[in-house]
């Protein structure tokens, strides 16, 4: 049975975009932000690791700082809220022993019952050949976490506009991240679209299915 219809679920695809102007007087109200912030924490990953950390900026002050690591655009400091998707440089046995620590915490078992389960990621992250590319497969869980962010807040009426055009050394400056084990790689604000947004009105441009999607 479904939560949401078909149709509404598609409108509501149709109706985001890429908000390039937002209006800086319409803020987000606190039970939708819970709401989003929520869906955000509850994004799926590989294994369930969960290798990033979300930075929630609304600090007028600290926006603004950001602006010009973020190719000087005006939604960094227009937006309500600008999430800041960073992710793991490294993953150690003892970030796998910590998720391990919660996942008994939450599901009511011993550590020990899920000493097979951390030996298989211990095996494959930390001391197996993924290890070398850890931090771009960290990165990577990211892009999950910024789809489920826009979708969540499409279906709440939220704008947002996914961010690459930073630079992500520059953030980290400015957000202290150096030595924190956490390196930026992403960002998008969050808002409403001000009404002299031309871009709202564009017809999206995609491919047909039949030329994306294949059934076999």
């Amino acid at each position: 049975m479904s939560i949401i219809s078909g149709d509404s679920l598609l409108e509501q695809l149709t109706w985001r975009y890429a908000t390039k102007k937002f209006d800086p007087a319409k803020k987000i109200s606190a039970a939708d932000w819970a709401v989003i912030e929520k869906a955000l924490v509850l994004t799926p990953s590989s294994y369930g690791l969960q290798p990033w950390k979300f930075i929630v900026v609304t600090d007028s002050a600290l926006k603004a700082k950001l602006r010009p690591a973020s190719w000087n655009q005006s939604q960094v400091v227009d937006c309500s809220h600008l999430v800041v998707l960073t992710a793991k440089v490294d993953i150690t046995e003892a970030d796998v022993d910590r998720f391990v620590a919660r996942m008994a915490e939450v599901q009511g078992v011993s550590v020990e019952s899920l000493a097979g389960y951390k030996g298989y990621m211990v095996g494959d992250l930390v001391k197996g050949p993924r290890h070398a590319i850890i931090q771009d497969w960290a990165a990577r869980q990211t892009y999950i976490a910024l789809g489920n962010l826009m979708t969540s807040a499409a279906l709440l009426g939220v704008d947002a506009c996914p961010f690459e055009g930073i630079e992500p050394a520059k953030y980290d400056d400015i957000l202290g991240l150096k030595g924190t084990g956490y390196t930026t790689i992403s960002a998008c604000p969050l808002g409403y679209r001000a009404e002299g947004d031309k871009y709202a009105a564009v017809p999206k441009v995609r491919f047909e299915a039949k030329d994306v999607v294949e059934h076999r």
